[in-house]
């Protein structure tokens, strides 16, 4: 049997246990462009203080050779914590900026997801057959375009503006280290600048193809929506079964109110309306039971078997049952002809009528 093809978007409840796992949707290019552009321009501001810190570096190590007849173990020892620290002084400042770019603009797109469920082992992955497929995957061929559009985009930025800057590479000879050292740095910042812009529009379009070739990797088929739809909601027909249950009970606990009631008023056959007043409690006669066809002929039966009087007033019953919940004194409009019915009743029990109906 063909697998069913999955056409419907994923569902809140999907995309929450797929973030779980670590399988969002990110674009790398623009970290990478985020990555390049803070990187130079963090290169170009510290530029002066790195000159300064290898000129120390360079002087410091000369000096020692001047100093030194014989280098011993302790010697190399010592070359080695101070060269280190030399370069932990010079490269540690563009490693941590390096570091929090990266980890912002990946947190960025991310919405600050941390989860190490990705960096499970998945032996799935093994399989070479899995391996063929995607290769020539359209993912694949989608970053082999990318690949090779960066590389002709980036060699020729970098063949133009070296041509450009050609003519004057004659007067390098005429300057000092810091002029040779601002002139090949501003023929890179002007690369870097420019492939920043072209990244910056490929980033765009990647993270649109990424967005979409995500949301089309999680539908769902319409089956498994419903099976979802069941596991979170629980089975319709079960609920069906359940509303069916509780009505019943509720009929069977309305059915043992009518004995208590002290009239039911129908309409003859198709509505019947119980109404019951306690006049130590309540402000206006309740509706203990209603109900429409068979479930009225049943109040009334009832009614019939415990002496309850039963009244005919067709508008009356109408109106209480539709105006009236089981449960809910009746309201205003209504008090004037339940007061009339009562008050028959009660005549024939000898019961005086309270006056808040009248």
């Amino acid at each position: 049997m063909a697998a069913e093809e999955k056409t419907e978007p994923a569902t809140a409840k999907k995309r929450r246990e797929q973030r779980k796992e670590g399988n969002i949707f990110q674009s790398k290019e623009i970290t990478t462009v985020a990555l390049v552009a803070i990187m130079f321009y963090s290169l170009k501001f510290l530029m002066p203080f790195l000159l300064q810190t290898a000129s120390e570096a360079i002087h410091y190590f000369w000096s020692l050779l001047y100093e030194w007849e014989t280098i011993g173990d302790q010697d190399v020892i010592r070359l080695g914590i101070e060269g280190a620290a030399f370069w932990a002084k010079s490269a540690l400042p563009l490693l941590l900026i390096c570091a929090l770019v990266s980890v912002v603009a990946t947190m960025m797109q991310t919405q600050m997801l941390v989860t190490f469920k990705a960096l499970r082992p998945k032996f799935s992955k093994l399989n070479p057959l899995k391996g063929l497929q995607n290769m020539v995957s359209l993912r694949s061929m989608v970053e082999l375009v990318k690949s090779i559009l960066k590389i002709i985009v980036l060699g020729y930025l970098v063949w133009r503006n070296f041509i450009k800057h050609l003519e004057k590479a004659p007067r390098l000879m005429d300057m000092d280290i810091m002029g040779t050292v601002d002139f090949i740095g501003d023929m890179v910042m002007t690369t870097v600048l420019q492939a920043c812009v072209f990244f910056a529009f490929l980033a765009v379009g990647d993270y649109i193809y990424q967005k979409f070739s995500y949301e089309k990797q999680i539908r769902m088929s319409k089956q498994e929506v419903k099976e979802e739809y069941k596991n979170t909601e629980g089975d319709p027909q079960i609920k069906g079964k359940i509303r069916q249950k509780q009505r019943e009970m509720a009929q069977h606990r309305m059915m043992a109110d009518v004995p208590s009631a002290d009239v039911v008023i129908r309409n003859p056959t198709h509505f019947a309306v119980a109404l019951r007043f306690d006049l130590d409690k309540d402000n206006a006669p309740q509706v203990i039971a209603k109900g429409a066809d068979l479930l009225a002929l049943r109040i009334v039966r009832i009614a019939e078997e415990n002496d309850v009087p039963i009244m005919e007033n067709k508008p009356l019953a109408r109106g209480l049952y539709d105006a009236v919940d089981i449960g809910r004194e009746i309201p205003e409009q209504f008090y004037g002809p339940v007061a009339e019915v009562l008050a028959f009743v009660y005549k024939l029990k000898n019961k005086k009528l309270d006056g808040r109906l009248l």
